[in-house]
């Protein structure tokens, strides 16, 4: 794992579990990391638990204003008001990674619920401090910006060392986890244990829309099939995922780098992150007895 982050410049931390055995291998599984929008996975699975247990309707209006438009993807860089439904957010939060949405979500599930919800699911290492424009506004404070607006402005020319001693940056000052918790999360999703199996089939399937696929999934063939949730930040550049074979074997697997860049297009890296997680699924020792594989442990 050294060397392959080594030779694109960047550190890594890697997990990997096998659904069908206690098999697990990894480098770094234990330290923290930040997540990114890799938050976004447990606040739509927490939507989706609410909506099972009848306390959201997914059918209700949200309103994205410019004053909640952060930039960039989905309806975050729209340039007029956009109306949607709650679950609509939901799928734009995990198939597009659109910040707004899930702003619009945290407000209406609640911050306090998701951080319950890590807790009841035994995610131990994993922290939540506030939504997408909560980590963007403290990157502001802490670059000196009055505001969202003036850190954007001044963003392009800040040097490397300024925004990577932002809070945003350090796993225990911000949203923050493991390699090994994330994995955990995967796992109980896969085995419908993280809520109603109603809500966890949703969440994978929504999972399974992500439209990028230049990191894990790219290190896979084909007929193997990934469903997964990227992060980024400025130097971050992080996937979780599950990957299951043609045979019926799941793996889950968490891959999160840190760059001492602020480049915004590191393709190596992206493709190590693949990479990194195809070789920690191959390194697993499957350790139950033979007579209970059934075939299902074998990953080729």
């Amino acid at each position: 794992m050294e060397e392959i982050f080594g030779k694109v410049g960047v550190r890594g931390w890697v997990h990997a579990r096998c659904f069908d055995c206690a098999g697990d291998a990894g480098s770094g599984a234990d330290e923290p990391v930040v997540l990114a929008s890799v938050v976004k996975v447990p606040l739509v699975l927490e939507f989706a638990r609410q909506v099972v247990a009848g306390q959201l309707d997914p059918t209700d209006r949200v309103r994205a204003t410019a004053p909640d438009r952060l930039g960039g993807v989905g309806t975050a860089g729209c340039l007029d008001d956009v109306e949607f439904s709650l679950r609509d957010a939901a799928f734009f939060a995990l198939s597009l990674s659109d910040n707004t949405a899930a702003d619009l979500l945290f407000d209406r599930v609640g911050l306090d619920n998701v951080r319950s919800l890590v807790r009841e699911l035994g995610l131990v290492d994993t922290r939540i401090v506030g939504s997408p424009s909560y980590i963007v506004q403290t990157m502001a404070e802490d670059i000196g910006a009055s505001d969202t607006a003036e850190f954007a402005r001044r963003f392009p020319t800040s040097s490397v060392s300024e925004v990577l001693g932002t809070r945003a940056m350090d796993p225990l000052r911000t949203t923050g986890s493991t390699a090994r918790d994330m994995t955990l999360l995967l796992t109980l999703l896969g085995q419908d244990r993280a809520g109603a199996a109603e809500a966890c089939r949703w969440v994978r399937e929504l999972m399974a829309q992500q439209v990028n696929w230049h990191r894990l999934a790219a290190a896979f063939a084909p007929e193997v099939t990934v469903w997964g949730k990227t992060g980024s930040l400025p130097s971050i550049r992080n996937e979780i995922g599950v990957v299951e074979y043609p045979g019926g074997s799941r793996y889950a697997v968490a891959v999160f780098t840190r760059a001492d860049t602020l480049v915004q297009r590191l393709p190596e890296v992206d493709h190590a992150i693949g990479e990194a997680a195809r070789q920690a699924i191959h390194r697993i020792d499957h350790d139950l007895p033979k007579t209970t594989f059934h075939g299902r442990c074998a990953t080729s």
